[in-house]
């Protein structure tokens, strides 16, 4: 399996490319409209053909690549059924399974900073979106995030896989890259605390919306061709 982190800087977002080596199928998740020609390009040198550009969920930080990398290239795109995103191509559901190559990429719904978040394992690998982040997890105060929701997801679905899973968040603000699952459950401090604990915990966080949310969201829903 290929698999190469991105990062953007302006909206702390990571950005992965995985690839069948042996077909070289690719699919981007997360990809960021600011970065489509860095992706392409690695793409390119690496000798893959994008079959797939998938959203973790539709993001309130960053416009999504999407329904550009699609023009460029023919490739598919998909986010969760439950966002209804009229412009993608797939509406992925929890159990879902996409072909790449040798591999194939399993979709799980991991529903609470969002409605319609969705994680994506791909081999020994889940890449987690906005859902379980190292030692963290993401808010779950706007488009209908629901604390009791996350927890359950993180709890009863990621904490179910193997603990050598590795673990690929959405974003990291203290300059980490990856860890695994048997990592979150020892380690991670808001998973430490019982479903109640939790709740309150989320609720109490008191953050600013993100900078870009009113043009994000509608520019999202419309795989990020709102913008030119």
């Amino acid at each position: 399996m290929i698999l190469r982190q991105l990062f953007d800087y302006d909206t702390w977002t990571y950005t992965y490319l995985v690839a069948d080596a042996e077909s070289g199928a690719a699919v981007l998740i997360d990809p960021v409209m600011g970065q489509i020609e860095r992706d392409l390009e690695l793409v390119r040198e690496l000798g893959l053909t994008l079959k797939y550009a998938l959203d973790t969920h539709v993001h309130a930080d960053h416009i999504t690549a999407n329904g550009k990398l699609r023009e460029r290239t023919g490739c598919q795109t998909g986010v969760a059924e439950i966002n209804a995103v009229g412009c993608a191509d797939l509406g992925l559901q929890d159990g879902e399974t996409l072909p790449l190559g040798k591999l194939e990429i399993r979709v799980i719904a991991t529903p609470g900073h969002t409605a319609g978040c969705l994680s994506y394992m791909i081999g020994d690998s889940v890449f987690t979106g906005d859902s379980l982040f190292i030692r963290g997890c993401g808010r779950t105060d706007f488009q209908q995030g629901d604390a009791g929701r996350l927890y359950d997801a993180i709890t009863q679905k990621l904490f179910s896989l193997p603990d050598e899973t590795w673990v690929y968040p959405g974003h990291d603000y203290h300059g980490r890259t990856r860890s695994t699952i048997g990592e979150e459950k020892d380690f991670n401090p808001r998973l430490k605390l019982n479903r109640e604990q939790f709740v309150e915990y989320m609720r109490t966080l008191n953050l600013p919306d993100p900078k870009l949310i009113m043009e994000a969201v509608p520019a999202n829903q419309s795989c990020g061709q709102a913008v030119h």
